[in-house]
């Protein structure tokens, strides 16, 4: 799947991270982020490819049965592809539809440039339910 399929409006009720052990290399192992996270009762999980140690990118997004453990009552969200800016990126940006703010990111940012880097952030403080009132 790619990380387009994910724009639009979706439920999102899920957010996790994880390590995973993955092959780079002639039977090398290296550990890589993965973040699972769940929109409208779907687990997907996307893995770090770490590549050389200064680069790194998405390596894929999947749909799983994987259980993610840290849960919350559903915020609705738009994703949508980030902005290129200087350097194109494939990364799906998740806003909170009631306050506009980012809660999540995934994907590769600067995928152009000599360096890319893998983009896996969760910004809980800016979900519309974890704003506390004044």
């Amino acid at each position: 799947m790619e990380l387009i399929d994910l724009v639009g409006e979706h439920l999102l009720s899920g957010v996790d991270f994880s390590t995973e052990s993955i092959e780079t290399w002639d039977h090398h192992f290296e550990n890589c982020q993965v973040i699972n996270f769940v929109l409208d009762g779907i687990t997907y999980i996307a893995s770090e490819d770490p590549d050389d140690g200064y680069r790194s990118s998405m390596r894929e997004i999947v749909v799983s049965d994987y259980v993610v453990s840290n849960r919350f009552p559903a915020i609705r969200v738009m994703g949508k592809m980030r902005d290129p800016g200087a350097y194109e990126n494939d990364v799906i940006e998740l806003y909170d539809i009631k306050n506009g703010k980012l809660v999540l990111a995934v994907g590769t940012g600067d995928t152009n440039d000599y360096y890319p880097y893998w983009v896996a952030e969760f910004i809980p403080e800016n979900m519309s339910i974890n704003i506390s009132r004044e």
